[in-house]
Formats: structure tokens, C-alpha cells, sequence
């Protein structure tokens, strides 16, 4: 197989050197003597996978291991699936090109709800039925994971196990067990998925049945299996400076969006903004150790030779070593001509400060977020930033001599009207201003350039937000032409996202098993890489519904009910539905939650953690 693709393929493909997976520090295992074999598959480009930390994390620690073997795999772009089709060669993995349904567990990475059909064709390519029902014990274990495991729900036909939380301790017990099986034999899938239930944050959708009212609406979920537990709980790893980190990551010979080192600084948040999953799904927030950094960015540089650093988090900026980190790690490095980047900083002066100190090395771009147009919208959202602490930041980085801005916000937010979306350019123009005039002042010459980028609003699980209905198609589109009549400036840079295609992620996002014939119609149809616009067919997706008897309007559009069951409750990540719920009341009174970090509050339920631990303790028995 191997002749056929590097002969008879890859030469006829736009970049070939996505599939030859012979990158520096890619790991070459020897097939034979290595017992359990996984592969990881990112249900996107290879320049979009290769992007990810967890990817390199979980990749690291599996290879690490003498009898583990851990392989990857992305979705071939369309003039690959078109060559492999025709040549009858299965989907393969990059280090051994060896067809992914030889392996004993093939894992999805669950990123983003419209990468769905991608994992459906990737299976196809790789000769493995879709659903798991129809997979004996000859085909590798399904396993998905990552923040839409939060809500697999869409996805349960197809998936034989999912992974809740933090994976880096849970997979090498999941990897341990099938080796245990495979000395004694062969892994037998239904008694393998039996034995995974005692791991923490295991949920197998095979041993659950959905039930619903007759009018349709979520009724619950019941176990079928009397070892399936009623509620699953999110793996945690505690000690970050414990936990393992890869410092040999694969550095890829194609331009990959983040193409630097990636230094996770920490994990969570509590800023508590109530649009946002993520804060929810990875708290409690655990911090790394200057120290630890310091010695794990020396041997990264040195194993890559990137020239950047980025430090990565949910919000960097709330790193309570940031500032003592920086200078450690601009002593280090500036003499070297490696800088230090902040994907993103919060607005105010602090992290302009910060910013200024990492420039000595190279000027990156600087991006704010302040999400809303006016100081109500922002109460709502529980930003907890005014327009004062924006003026101030962006008037700091135009002192220090930046001319180019990023602003990010979204519209469709929970009570958000004309008038909030206006704020949006108001801003913009306030922003501008202040450049026009700081650089005449300083005697700069460069142009400002501000540009404005707008999302639309998704509720998601596992927020404040997920009972309110998302703005309807129209209503976006609208808010989305009326901000483009404000913004009129050569300065500004406008923006914004399909709302048809915020609309399905919506619809999945919120989604129960139903949708399950929906993805599977709507891919039989051609749908895959619908996050790319080129290849985004929102009418296939209409008739994949309309095909399948389900309305999509009725997942993004209805607002559901507090007594409600949610598709998703029996999946736990600490944060109570109760604390959700009065978050929501309180972004309905406009009032602030503060950052919990700051007053230890332990209201959402997540830090002490004591529950958690009691539950596995009866599982276990």
C-alpha cells in the first residue's frame, strides 16, 4: 500500500507533504513488537491538527511508553479522498501508512460541531461501518474526545466510547486495560467497554437509551446496562507540574496555523463570562510553575527550533506568575532572537505592560476582545470590562507604538438589541480616533488599522446560556448588514461569520441522538468540511432534515424550560445546573459575578471536588 501512495498519490495531490508523516520528532514505532496500537485522528486538515496541543500531549505520553504505539491521521482534503477513493486504498495512518481499521482504538479529537461529518467520511475512507452496532470485534474501538464530548449526543450511533475531560491519565488506564486483554488474547469490545466503566469520565452511549415525551421533547436518559453508572464525571488532572508535557513535539515542514512553541501556562478559568463552555468545562484553574516553564520552553527550543513562545491558556493574562515568567523567559531567550507571545490579552493596562515587555524581541499584532458594544451587553455577559478599560489598553499600545488592532465581539447575545450592535462600531470608531491621535502626537507616520470581528452568539451546554434560543438566520443577517451601513472608515476592517452556518452549530450543539440520521443523511449527500466556505452546502443540510422528519429551528430557536431534562445532564463537569441557572437570572438583572479565583468562592461546585471523589469511591466498591 505504501508504493501506491507515495507513487501513484501523493504526487498528484495539491501539498502532498500533509500525508508523508516524517516530520522531525515524529515517532517510528516498530509495528510487531508494540501490543496495543491507537491512532489519533483530527477530523480536519492537517495544517488545522498539527495546531493542537492536546494532539502533541497525547501523543508524546502514548509513545513514551514501550508497549503502547500512537500513530495520526487528518481528513484527507477533497483531491486526496477523490485519489484514494479511485485507487481503493483505505484512510492510513502517517507514520507506518497502515490502514486505520488495523488499529485497536482510533480516536477523535471533538474540537468544533461542524467537523461531524468529516469523522463520518473518515470513517467510510477508512472501511469501518459508521455506527457502532454494526462493528464487531475485528474493527478498532471508536473513542471520542475533547469539549463536544460534553454533548456527544449527536454523535452516539457512532462512537463506542467517550472520554470526559482532562485525557492525559485516563488513556494510558484505557491503553493498560486492552493490553491486559490482548496478552490473554484478543480485545472483546463489549466486555473491554464493561471493564472501562470503573474509569473515572467513561461514558459508553451504547448502554444508554434516550426517552421523550410524545410532543417530542427530552424526556431523560436511562442505563440499559447495569454496570453503566447514571451520572459520568469529567477526568481531572490536578497537578499540572506533575502532568505530562511534551517537550519533542512533531514539528511539522508545512505552515500550520500556529507554527511556534505552544507553552500552556495553565487550565481553566474563572472569569465566569456566561457565553462561554470553556470556562465552564475546564475549571477548576490549575497553574504551572515559572520554574516548570522555563525548563520545559529550553528543551522545547531546543527540540524545534521554533523562534516563539507562545503561552497558552484560556486567558493568559490571569496567570498569577505572568509578569516574573516573562522576564525569566525574555532573559533566556531575547539574546537568542526568540520572542514570547499572548494569543490573546484582556483589556486593560496590565496586559498592554505585558505586552510591551515581550515586544524587545519582534512586534506581534495585538488582540482585544471586548465581546459587546455597550456596558449593558457586557453586564449581561458578565465581561466584567468597561469602555474605559478598553480607551486605556488600546491607548497604552498605541503609545508603545502599535498601529494595528484586533477587536473580537459577537451579536445574537441574549437581550441584545440595535442599539447594543451600534456600540459595536461606536467602539471601533472611539478606537480608531485615539490611535489617529496618539500617532501624531508620537510623530508616527503608519496608518491605523483597526480590525472589527464579529461571531454570531451560540448557545452551548454547560453555560448560563444554554436555556435561550439563538437569533434566528434573519435576525443575524440583519444585525450583520446594519453594523456594516455604521462602519464606513478605511481604518476598520469589518469581519464577521456565515450565520447559516452558526445557525447548525447551534442546532448540534444543543443537539440530542436524533440528529444522529441527520449527520449521517446530510453526509450521504456530500456534506464534509463544513466549516470551510468553499465547501459549505446549507441546502444539502435542509434536505438532510427534511428527509429525516426533523426540524432544525426546533434545537437553535426554542427556548427550553428550567424543569427541563437536558440532552447532556448525565454528564458532569462539576459546575451545577443550578449555579448555571442562576447565572442566568442574574445576566437577565444585568449584575456581575466576580472572579471567583479573587474571593474563593466555591458556589459552582467545581473545587471542592469532594463529591466527585466520593461517587468513584461507590463505583468502585
Amino acid at each position: 500500500m505504501r508504493q501506491i501512495i507515495e507513487e501513484q498519490i501523493l504526487p498528484r495531490v495539491i501539498k502532498p507533504i500533509r500525508y508523508q508523516g516524517n516530520e522531525f520528532n515524529a515517532v517510528h514505532k516498530n509495528w510487531e513488537e508494540t501490543p496495543v496500537r491507537m491512532v489519533f485522528a483530527f477530523p480536519d486538515l492537517y495544517e488545522v491538527g498539527m495546531s493542537h496541543l492536546g494532539l502533541q500531549i497525547l501523543y508524546g505520553l502514548v509513545n513514551d511508553e514501550p508497549e503502547l504505539l500512537m500513530e495520526r491521521t487528518f481528513a484527507p482534503w477533497t483531491d486526496m479522498e477523490e485519489l484514494l477513493r479511485k485507487k481503493k486504498v483505505p484512510l492510513f495512518s502517517l507514520e507506518s501508512y497502515r490502514p486505520v481499521k488495523d488499529f485497536d482504538f482510533l480516536g477523535f479529537t471533538l474540537q468544533y460541531e461542524m467537523s461531524f461529518t468529516n469523522i463520518l467520511n473518515m470513517l467510510d475512507l477508512g472501511g469501518i461501518p459508521l455506527k457502532a452496532k454494526d462493528r464487531d470485534d475485528s474493527y478498532p474501538i471508536i473513542i471520542g474526545g475533547g469539549p463536544c464530548a460534553y454533548n456527544p449526543e449527536p454523535l452516539a450511533d457512532f462512537f463506542d466510547l467517550i472520554v470526559l475531560g482532562d485525557g492525559e491519565e485516563v488513556i494510558l488506564e484505557l491503553l493498560k486495560l486492552a493490553k491486559k486483554y490482548k496478552r490473554e488474547g484478543r480485545i472483546v469490545k463489549k466486555e473491554f467497554l464493561e471493564e472501562a466503566l470503573k474509569l473515572r469520565g467513561i461514558y459508553i452511549p451504547s448502554f444508554y437509551e434516550a426517552e421523550y415525551e410524545e410532543d417530542g421533547v427530552y424526556k431523560g436518559i436511562k442505563p440499559l446496562n447495569s454496570k453503566a453508572p447514571v451520572e459520568i464525571i469529567k477526568n481531572l488532572v490536578e497537578n499540572l507540574d506533575k502532568a505530562y508535557f511534551p517537550t519533542k513535539p512533531i514539528v511539522p515542514y508545512a505552515d500550520t496555523i500556529h507554527d511556534r512553541v505552544m507553552l500552556e501556562v495553565l487550565r481553566g478559568c474563572t472569569r465566569s463570562c456566561r457565553f462561554c463552555q470553556a470556562g465552564v468545562l475546564y475549571r477548576p484553574v490549575r497553574e504551572r510553575a515559572p520554574e516548570t516553564l522555563v525548563k520545559q520552553a529550553k528543551e522545547l527550543v531546543k527540540a524545534t527550533g521554533h523562534d516563539e513562545i507562545s503561552l497558552t491558556s484560556l486567558s493568559t493574562a490571569d496567570y498569577t506568575c505572568v509578569q516574573p515568567l516573562i522576564t525569566l523567559l525574555m532573559n533566556e531567550f531575547q539574546d537568542k532572537n526568540v520572542g514570547v507571545s499572548l494569543p490573546s490579552l484582556r483589556v486593560d493596562a496590565f496586559s498592554v505592560d505585558l505586552a510591551k515587555e515581550i515586544q524587545k524581541v519582534r512586534k506581534t499584532g495585538l488582540t482585544f476582545a471586548p465581546e459587546a458594544g455597550t456596558q449593558r451587553l457586557r453586564n449581561v455577559i458578565n465581561k466584567g470590562v468597561t469602555e474605559d478599560n478598553l480607551m486605556e489598553a488600546v491607548s497604552g499600545a498605541f503609545k508603545a507604538g502599535w498601529t494595528t488592532i484586533k477587536l473580537y465581539f459577537m451579536i445574537g447575545l441574549p437581550t441584545e438589541t440595535m442599539e447594543d450592535v451600534a456600540g459595536i462600531a461606536d467602539l471601533a470608531y472611539k478606537v480608531v480616533r485615539t490611535g489617529k491621535q496618539i500617532l501624531k502626537e508620537s510623530m508616527i507616520k503608519k496608518p491605523v488599522k483597526v480590525t472589527v470581528s464579529v461571531s454570531s452568539f451560540v448557545p452551548k451546554a454547560h453555560t448560563a446560556f444554554q436555556w435561550v434560543p439563538q437569533d434566528t438566520i434573519e435576525v443575524l443577517e440583519e444585525k450583520q448588514q446594519y453594523l456594516r451601513s455604521l462602519i464606513r472608515d478605511k481604518h476598520i476592517t469589518y469581519n464577521y461569520h456565515d450565520a447559516r452556518l452558526s445557525f447548525l452549530e447551534a442546532v448540534f450543539a444543543k443537539g440530542d441522538r436524533r440528529l444522529g440520521k441527520v449527520l449521517e443523511k446530510a453526509w450521504s449527500l456530500g456534506c464534509k468540511f463544513d466549516s470551510w466556505t468553499e465547501h459549505f452546502k446549507y441546502d444539502l443540510w435542509l434536505d438532510a432534515f427534511a428527509a429525516c422528519g426533523l426540524d432544525p429551528k426546533y434545537y437553535a430557536y426554542r427556548t427550553i424550560e428550567w424543569r427541563e431534562k437536558l440532552p447532556w445532564e448525565h454528564l458532569k463537569t462539576g459546575v451545577s445546573k443550578e449555579y448555571l441557572y442562576h447565572e442566568y437570572e442574574k445576566a437577565l438583572a444585568e449584575e456581575l459575578t466576580h472572579d471567583c479565583r479573587l474571593e474563593r468562592c466555591t458556589t459552582c461546585g467545581v473545587c471542592g471536588d469532594l463529591k466527585v471523589k466520593q461517587i468513584l469511591q461507590k463505583r468502585r466498591g
